[in-house]
């Protein structure tokens, strides 16, 4: 039995650093996003040997702390900083910006950029991602109705707008002018600022019935939120004038109105002020109005948060290891859903069941590092939908990380069943030495193919120019095609002809250790053999082998640095 190859084994310039973002106006650089199978095991030798030198690392001193800090500011000028301080100023939590600052290279961060948008998008199943369209409408609205020396986005109403939309009401006083104060706020007529009174029926994270004062006291146009509802008064320090009922009727005096201690200005003598009004309701709400948007999946953060384990909803994940550069790796997340554990409802002779997927990525001392959330759906006719329950769902997920041990928690929520799952999986990110013989996962696959041109490093289960659809229980039928892809980073190079010298050697052995499968292949004849990165893309058909346990074995030896490395994958064939 011979392994055919999928197409002639692509070998890819290793050093892959991808521009800003389109959203800056510049080319987007080719970027992974496939999805993982079956942790691969892999081991490398040399032949040379080598001295083992134990680094002790001491305390940065001020002056380097100081260093590292401008060169971050350096890297991040231009179009990131742009991002981060003017396109999503409003939107961004703090962890995010945090976890920003620490990403080194162009291509983690435009992979964070999408990330970003991406957990934000309402339909993550279609093109367009129409929260991402929202937020830039209203960036221009702000900047169209709202500019008053400075541009729009940056001004109070502007930054309410961006972040909440259009209020529901608007009680607007553009020339200020004669104003009847409301009861609670102690009655009276006086003549006021402009202002704005926005009121908001709900805002998330925020609360019901959201009032938002908007007070240009500089009659310039430039509106602030204003925490004292007496700010607008334009007579507040004339004596004598505008004075309100309690005033008028000598129960209080209006120089009593600067004694306050609840930082507002209010002439209602010993009136209690209404709930909405307290001193700790306002600030409470103003700080939460300052917070960035809630996150979609709150529920399924917190179950993330907590120790309770759910069951309910059976699901499968895994997770394998491509490299980006030295010090960053992608962590190709897999998870998987039997349609036979979904529930579906059914709505137009659409059957369509729908799940909920929030992760999190900490270190072993449960620091956040990052985490996503999406939406996995599924619709198909109602009819077929008997025949589909042997089918499933696959959502998969990239992730820039340095190397290291992590660990993944996952929660996953059926919102039609209400059923759930928590799932932790430690993450081994592999650490790539410039000078050693080194590979990626060994990843087999149902599905490997070229893309178009277009979609090269884009799209769902594509790595660099190739669909990679793992099969993420390495569970395969006699009367099907495997896929192997891997790839080998940092041969040696032949100063003369700038290729690599060695060979690849493939072994398929039965659980009697028995190699029953085998082929070599000469890595100077694979196409475009490039020293810095060779993908080996394969299919392997099954029929000869009897059902029963199975690994595959690799081994690449490069004759240049007299360095060998060994991945490997176990797989099952069933009958």
């Amino acid at each position: 039995m011979k392994f055919f190859p999928a197409r002639q084994s692509l070998v890819t310039v290793g050093v892959c650093v991808t521009a800003a973002a389109a959203l800056f106006g510049l080319n987007p650089a080719q970027q992974t996003a496939t999805p993982p199978p079956a942790a691969a095991s892999q081991s490398s030798t040399s032949s040379s040997s080598s001295t083992t030198t134990e680094t002790v690392s001491k305390p940065l001193t001020k002056k380097q702390i100081a260093k590292k800090q401008k060169e971050l500011e350096k890297e991040l000028a231009g179009p990131w900083k742009k991002w981060m301080n003017e396109d999503v100023l409003y939107i961004i939590t703090d962890e995010e910006k945090q976890a920003f600052k620490r990403l080194k290279t162009d291509e983690e961060r435009q992979s964070f950029v999408e990330s970003f948008w991406q957990r934000r998008d309402p339909t993550p199943d279609t093109e367009e991602n129409e929260y991402k369209e929202e937020h830039y409408r209203r960036i221009a609205y702000a900047n169209d109705h709202y500019a008053s020396g400075i541009p729009g986005w940056k001004t109070d109403r502007g930054m309410i707008y961006i972040k909440y939309g259009p209020a529901d009401e608007i009680d607007s006083h553009p020339s200020g002018g004669s104003y009847e104060r409301p009861i609670e706020e102690g009655g009276g007529e006086t003549s006021t600022f402009p202002f704005e009174d926005w009121r908001y029926r709900y805002i998330e994270g925020v609360g019901t019935n959201v009032m938002i004062e908007f007070v240009d006291t500089t009659m310039s146009g430039e509106y602030h939120i204003s925490l004292d509802p007496e700010e607008k008064d334009a007579l507040l320090y004339v004596p004598g004038a505008g004075l309100t009922l309690s005033e008028q009727m000598g129960m209080s005096d209006k120089t009593q109105r600067f004694n306050r201690t609840d930082g507002t200005h209010l002439g209602t003598g010993t009136t209690p002020l209404p709930e909405s009004m307290n001193e700790f309701t306002r600030i409470e709400n103003y700080a939460n109005l300052m917070k960035a948007p809630v996150i979609k999946f709150k529920d399924l953060d917190a179950v993330v948060s907590s120790n309770i384990k759910y069951n309910t909803l059976p699901m499968a994940v895994r997770a394998d290891f491509i490299r980006v550069t030295d010090s960053t790796v992608y962590a190709n997340i897999m998870v998987q859903f039997k349609n036979s554990d979904l529930n579906y409802a059914t709505k137009d002779k659409i059957a369509k069941a729908t799940i909920n997927i929030y992760g999190r990525i900490t270190t072993l001392t449960r620091k956040s590092v990052n985490w996503f959330e999406d939406t996995v759906s599924s619709e198909m006719p109602a009819e077929m939908l008997q025949q589909a329950m042997n089918g499933s769902q696959i959502y998969s997920k990239r992730v820039p990380l340095a190397p290291g041990t992590y660990r993944l928690n996952i929660v996953a929520k059926d919102t039609v069943g209400n059923t759930m799952n928590t799932y932790e999986l430690a993450l081994n990110v592999p650490h790539y030495e410039e000078d050693q013989l080194a590979s990626s996962s060994v990843i087999l696959a149902d599905q490997l193919e070229r893309v178009p041109t277009n979609s090269i490093g884009t799209g769902q289960f594509v790595i660099r120019s190739s669909k990679v659809r793992p099969r993420i229980a390495n569970v395969f039928k006699q009367d099907e095609t495997m896929g192997i892809y891997t790839e080998f980073y940092n041969l040696g190079m032949d100063e003369k002809t700038k290729k690599p010298e060695g060979k690849i050697e493939y072994e398929v052995i039965d659980s009697d250790n028995k190699v029953v499968m085998s082929q070599t292949e000469d890595v100077s004849g694979i196409q475009n053999a490039s020293p810095f990165l060779v993908t080996v893309e394969k299919k392997v058909s099954l029929k000869s082998l009897p059902p029963g346990r199975y690994t595959l074995k690799l081994k690449m030896d490069d004759k240049l640095k007299n360095q060998s490395v060994t991945p490997s994958a176990q797989f099952t064939v069933t009958s």
